[in-house]
């Protein structure tokens, strides 16, 4: 049994109904039931207000609350809260030049505490697995 935190661009696809954004490595972790999925409240907000200010498009889902029940009834992916030892671990994180997103530091320092493989879509992230990241690149 492996667990796997999911960032948003992740979280995103599915949502979206994308499925050819997810590259076929990860969509057979995403369909391995004996794989454990996880998101941090910090990406499920971002999703959130994505939706609200009509960012993200979904045909699947009628409104906010419904695209954050169907994070865990339907798709199975727990969201877990942002913690003191996640927030330290991201006051320890060496920050690479030029990526400067606080919710990319949030969810890498979270997958670096809880030693999960974090899926990503975002390129910036191999940069941190000389940091114990372990990283799974969702390659478009």
């Amino acid at each position: 049994m492996n667990r796997y935190l999911l960032d948003i661009n992740i979280l995103a696809f599915l949502i979206s109904g994308d499925i050819d954004s997810i590259s076929r490595e990860v969509q057979e972790i995403l369909k391995d039931y004996s794989n454990l999925m996880y998101t941090n409240s910090i990406a499920v907000a971002e999703l959130l207000q994505l939706y609200r200010i009509n960012k993200l498009q979904t045909n699947l889902h009628k409104s906010a609350l419904e695209i954050y029940k169907a994070i865990e009834d339907e798709f199975r992916i727990e969201i877990l809260p942002f913690s003191k030892q996640h927030l330290s671990i991201m006051l320890q994180l060496e920050i690479k030049e030029g990526h400067n997103d606080p919710f990319d530091h949030a969810i890498i320092s979270q997958a670096i505490a809880e030693k999960m493989a974090l899926i990503s879509s975002d390129r910036q992230f191999v940069n941190y697995t000389l940091q114990n990241l372990n990283f799974v690149f969702n390659k478009r």
